[in-house]
């Protein structure tokens, strides 16, 4: 009897060892690691998965898999509240403390699709371990998808939709509480993304791994070169 196998889609690699070979060691089952558009592809191209399920991915999927395959993404917010880029940021922007991850069919329009189920998320702690948390939330609801085999119902509500982050927004406000810098540092504190930044002349100063003690907030600085004044020599 051949084995149902699943496809686990992330372009980040804290999902590989806590999350991946979790369930690579699953019995009964096969499961293919991708982190890529190229790989997903060459995957696709010898096996029929039951799900793919895309936990963190950069990219767009074509139509062509999405209409082929049951395609299951999952996105930090109760949508329809929340479609778009960067919810992590534009949460705690906003002041929420805690947010519903949402597994969804994926469809042509972004963050549209049926719900499959969500649950709930804190929003505490640095990015990266925010990002890690939600990774083994997705696990959770990834091992109910595939025991369940519900059907997504259809999103209700007002939509809401947030705007992807740019770089530049990155740099550091020069007003506000030491709660919203502190913010600020930790909604950008995970890999790959642009840490919180000042300017000071020829460098910028990076910021990350903030604590807030007493009326003071602690923070490990980097300082580089601008990036304006390296461009030349790269």
């Amino acid at each position: 009897m051949k084995l149902p196998c699943y496809i686990f889609a992330s372009s980040k690699s804290w999902h590989i060892k806590k999350n991946y070979d979790e369930f690579s060691q699953k019995v009964n089952t096969t499961w293919f690691w991708v982190s890529s558009p190229d790989q997903l592809n060459e995957t696709l191209k010898v096996i029929k998965p039951s799900y793919i399920f895309f936990l963190h991915w950069n990219w767009f999927v074509p139509s062509n898999i999405y209409s082929n395959f049951e395609c299951v993404c999952f996105h930090m917010t109760d949508v329809p509240y929340g479609r778009g880029g960067s919810p992590l940021q534009n949460l705690i922007i906003e002041g929420k403390k805690e947010t519903q991850l949402t597994a969804l069919r994926m469809v042509e329009e972004m963050d549209a699709g049926p719900i499959y189920t969500k649950k709930k998320l804190s929003l505490e702690g640095r990015a990266e371990e925010i990002y890690i948390r939600a990774g083994d939330t997705s696990v959770e609801i990834i091992d109910w998808i595939i025991v369940n085999k519900p059907k997504p119902i259809p999103q209700v509500g007002e939509v809401t939709i947030f705007k992807r982050r740019k770089p530049d927004q990155s740099l550091l406000p020069n007003l506000g509480s030491l709660e919203s810098i502190y913010d600020h540092i930790r909604m950008l504190d995970a890999p790959s993304y642009p840490f919180a930044f000042i300017e000071y002349g020829e460098f910028r100063i990076e910021l990350n791994d903030a604590k807030i003690e007493g009326d003071k907030i602690n923070a490990h600085v980097t300082i580089r070169k601008h990036p304006k004044n390296t461009r030349s020599s790269e």
